[in-house]
């Protein structure tokens, strides 16, 4: 059972919190370009929408993630070990910033590539997402590291 959920928890990281890396990455891309111009770019406001989409549609999806690791880590009996606690809490940071600060950046993005082209602060927004999913995607980048390295851990991996 211990390997049927190791290969759940894994395969729902891979499948949710990598679709949501690169579409959210992708995401400031593509709605700096749907109001770029003096005309809106629609086939670029229409990328940005949909990887929004992307993005809140696979968060929901991505937490099987912990719950699997959780009984992963219950099964294994490594609830305690300071490198699933260390990931733990850096899951729920994570998800925080996906929350509380990427997804809502996003949908305040796209409303502003809806208003008029002279709308300012686009650029800004922008960034600031950028950022903001940079260190999303760091503290999941550290986590996959903690998952493999396992310090203390007495496999040798």
């Amino acid at each position: 059972m211990t390997k049927v959920l190791l290969s759940v928890h894994v395969l729902a990281a891979i499948l949710a919190v990598g679709s949501i890396t690169v579409a959210a990455s992708m995401f400031p891309r593509y709605a700096l370009q749907a109001s770029g111009g003096r005309e809106p770019d629609v086939r670029a406001a229409a990328i940005a929408a949909l990887l929004h989409k992307i993005c809140r549609g696979y968060a929901v999806a991505g937490l099987a993630v912990p719950v699997f690791g959780l009984a992963t880590g219950a099964a294994l009996g490594v609830l305690t070990d300071a490198w699933l606690i260390a990931s733990l809490a850096l899951t729920v940071i994570a998800a925080a910033v996906l929350a509380l600060a990427v997804l809502p950046g996003q949908q305040r993005l796209l409303a502003l590539t809806q208003d008029a082209p002279t709308q300012d602060g686009r650029r800004p927004a922008a960034t600031r997402l950028t950022m903001l999913t940079g260190i999303f995607n760091v503290l999941w980048a550290i986590v996959v590291i903690l998952m493999i390295v396992r310090p203390g851990s007495t496999t040798g991996a």
